[in-house]
């Protein structure tokens, strides 16, 4: 084959050595079109690992998974490579981002055309999912699927159009058809009839239904034996280790089929697994999920001309159509063991079925899929009329502005055994001054945070867990509520914490339900909350109310069906403002007559709750209070300035410059980001930004309460100069301003067509006006 136009292709997704489906599949492709073509070849994969993988010479560039701009980088080493297509290669989880939506970014900066494989298509994407999705078809200049099923999708579900479609099923080795006999001795089953699993070994794969189908199928067929091969799925073991192979084990004992089951743990190259496919006399794929769009092991054991059995997820069933394979009910034992033995005991059924398969399967070898994908790569080299302008220069207004490197040194210095210490003697933990559970909730709430971000290593794990043992035994059963105060020596200095230290707790507790995904974490959750939601929902406090409401909606992201904690939310809700409407006058818009502190948390409570409840009245105030409050802290030079601790804003007068606090801050950040989602209004994505940059150096005094060094925040801004203490307050302040800006830079990546409109200054628009019931303001 000759596609001299192609000069140089570069490959983008996982790559070996790493173990992962997506990686031997871009392997597998860049080395077919490589040997196809004369072209080079190059490799842009993407590390899940921090300390990288030791790629092979054709790797030219690398992406970490999680960190937005090393995206871009690639995109522009790519634009400066003379690289003539990218083909990339799309499963949600391997890219960074909501929904992998870093990958957005690399396109949107790429100039040369891109050819996507999707090796998923969901019919029923989450929100995420699916404008992820949509950008993807908008940014790629043709989309390849492996299956019918996926390519009628594409066109019914995601609008399509045929013509950007190519159907190019998953490739494989080219091997001779050959009795599995030949292959036996070497693996010592000779004389023995095979059954066959492999892959990376997780939960979805149904590895229990074989294993519980084994003691029918032996009593028919004594000489059988299972083998189950391949290393544990890396992220599986990272977080639970070895736990669930242990189960299959024990569960092969328990049921005595011991002698009929071999595990072989670990990742096999090509040469030696096309040798165990030859040695199987069935493949089985128990798999139990519907929605497996593709599965590169079976179409490698079904090409190699292999009996298989699966359930009937998408690719099986296309795949095994017109008795080219046995199709089984998703978990059903009986209904496995009965095809297993039926097929074991009729040869010329078997081979004929061998025969079939192996025929169609070199339509599939990767010779001829290779020419495929070069066809696609070629017609969309010559359909360029999609691509952006080039763009040689961007000025800053045009780009997103960088985000300073997270460093969690300080605050690891801070946290000991017990939980976080309150304050600090410039960097140097104060022990004197001992522990609190409100501070212990925040930081609770950033490891989580973290874990969103993909930032969750194994120094956060541990740490997640100190914090949420502080809350556990703050918590006293007696009185439904969280002690606050503890002494470095571990004795609780009350016996009832603040109201604020309750409101904070709930918090942190529905952070970890609603976003966390470990599994103990959660259940640990929601036991306390449920426990200290009646107790908290009793205090008087406007802004403990705003953290409950904080702390409810988090929950109801996982358990949006519960009527208590949603009847809890109405009450609080209506609570605010009926306190807004006892006091809000034109100018005045506001809940007390005075400003005091961590006064955007009201505001955010209310859009939160509002939009997440359709009480429009709610939604409304919160932003019109939340305007007013940015105003009142807007310098006359444009910068943030929070309102100070030392006399607040109280009406009527001056509000107080000094001493501003980060957690003010913080919390315009976490309410001007909350308001953007429920308005797309970028004038809030810009008041964000103004509070953020407010640590970074952009205030009063133009001094960084940031310090890079340490990783801590100073604890305020005093009129001449940084109060140079470093405690946990003003630091979790810092880094969950910093989390959350991520989070939101993220999104934009993922859902906006121009990454720039988060700097974009855009002319404030006329506030709504509210009015009460009876008309009047």
């Amino acid at each position: 084959m000759a596609y001299s136009n192609l000069r140089k292709i570069a490959f983008v997704g996982d790559y070996p050595p790493r173990k992962c489906g997506i990686a031997t599949f871009t392997h597998d492709l860049r080395s077919a079109v490589a040997q196809y073509a004369p072209s080079e070849c190059i490799v842009v994969p993407v590390d899940d690992l921090a300390e990288s993988y030791d790629y092979p010479s054709e790797v030219r560039f690398q992406i970490a998974e999680q960190d937005l701009d090393s995206y871009r980088r690639a995109a522009d080493f790519i634009n400066c490579s003379d690289v003539d297509v990218v083909s990339l290669q799309h499963e949600f989880g391997i890219y960074g981002g909501p929904a992998g939506g870093h990958i957005l970014t690399f396109l949107r900066d790429l100039r040369c055309p891109v050819v996507t494989t999707l090796h998923t298509v969901l019919p029923e994407p989450s929100v995420d999912q699916r404008r992820v999705m949509d950008q993807l078809v908008e940014l790629s200049t043709r989309l390849v699927v492996m299956t019918q099923r996926s390519k009628s999708m594409l066109e019914e579900v995601y609008k399509v159009p045929e013509h950007k479609i190519d159907h190019i099923v998953h490739g494989i080795p080219d091997r001779p058809f050959a009795d599995p006999n030949y292959y036996k001795d070497q693996f010592g089953v000779e004389g023995k009839y095979v059954g066959l699993t492999f892959g990376l070994l997780s939960p979805n794969k149904g590895i229990e239904t074989v294993l519980q189908a084994l003691p029918e199928v032996v009593k028919e067929v004594p000489n059988f034996v299972y083998l189950i091969l391949g290393a544990t799925h890396p992220s599986l073991v990272r977080s639970e280790g070895e736990t669930y192979r242990i189960r299959l084990e024990r569960m092969a004992k328990e049921l005595g089929i011991q002698k009929h089951v071999s595990f072989y743990n670990r990742f096999v190259e090509l040469r030696e697994l096309t040798d165990f496919i030859g040695a199987a006399d069935l493949y089985i794929t128990p798999y139990l999920n519907a929605a497996q769009a593709v599965s590169g092991t079976l179409a490698y054991s079904f090409g190699c001309g292999q009996a298989v059995i699966s359930t009937p997820y998408w690719h099986a069933e296309e795949l095994l159509a017109d008795d080219r394979g046995v199709l089984v009910p998703f978990a059903d034992s009986p209904a496995l063991a009965r095809e297993m033995v039926a097929l074991l005991g009729d040869d010329q059924r078997r081979h004929a079925m061998r025969k079939r398969a192996y025929l169609l399967g070199r339509e599939m070898v990767w010779s001829h899929v290779a020419g495929l994908y070069l066809k696609s790569f070629e017609a969309a080299r010559r359909n360029r009329s999609h691509l952006p302008k080039p763009l040689a220069v961007r000025t800053l207004e045009e780009q997103q502005l960088i985000m300073p490197r997270l460093n969690l040194d300080h605050l690891m210095r801070m946290t000991d055994s017990t939980g976080i210490q309150q304050h600090a003697c410039y960097s140097i933990p104060n022990h004197q001054e001992g522990y609190c559970t409100d501070d212990n909730a925040r930081a609770l709430i950033l490891t989580v945070l973290l874990e969103e971000l993909g930032k969750d290593s194994r120094e956060v794990h541990h740490a997640a867990s100190t914090y949420a043992a502080f809350l556990n035994y703050g918590f006293d059963p007696e009185t439904g509520r969280f002690r606050n105060f503890m002494s470095y020596d571990r004795q609780w200095l009350e016996r009832d914490g603040s109201d604020d230290s309750q409101g904070r707790s709930i918090w942190a507790l529905g952070t970890c339900i609603g976003r966390s995904h470990r599994r103990s974490l959660q259940s640990w959750a929601v036991q306390l909350f449920e426990k200290a939601l009646p107790t908290c929902a009793e205090t008087t406090s406007p802004r403990t109310w705003a953290y409950i409401l904080i702390g409810i909606h988090e929950y109801l992201r996982r358990f949006n069906g519960d009527r208590l904690v949603n009847q809890v939310r109405e009450v609080l809700t209506d609570k605010l403002i009926a306190l807004y409407e006892n006091t809000a006058t034109e100018d005045w818009p506001w809940f007390e007559d005075v400003a005091s502190y961590n006064n955007a948390r009201i505001s955010q409570a209310l859009i939160l709750s509002g939009r997440w409840s359709c009480n429009e009245r709610a939604t409304q105030i919160g932003l019109r209070s939340l305007r007013w409050l940015a105003e009142q802290q807007l310098s006359p030079s444009g910068r943030f300035r929070p309102i100070g601790c030392n006399g607040f804003s109280r009406r009527g007068e001056l509000a107080a410059e000094y001493d501003q606090q980060p957690i003010e801050a913080h919390a315009m950040v976490s309410a001007a980001i909350e308001a953007f989602a429920a308005t797309d209004d970028p004038f809030w994505c810009e008041q964000a930004h103004l509070a953020f940059d407010w640590f970074l150096g952009r205030n009063d005094l133009g001094q960084s309460l940031y310090d890079t060094g340490t990783g801590g925040c100073h604890d305020g801004l005093q009129e001449n100069r940084v109060n140079e203490n470093q405690g946990a307050e003003s630091t979790l302040a810092f880094l969950l301003s910093l989390a959350e800006m991520e989070l939101l830079e993220s999104s934009f990546a993922a859902f906006k067509s121009k990454p720039t409109v988060a700097r974009i200054a855009h002319a404030k628009p006329e506030t709504p006006r509210l009015t009460h019931a009876d008309g009047t303001y």
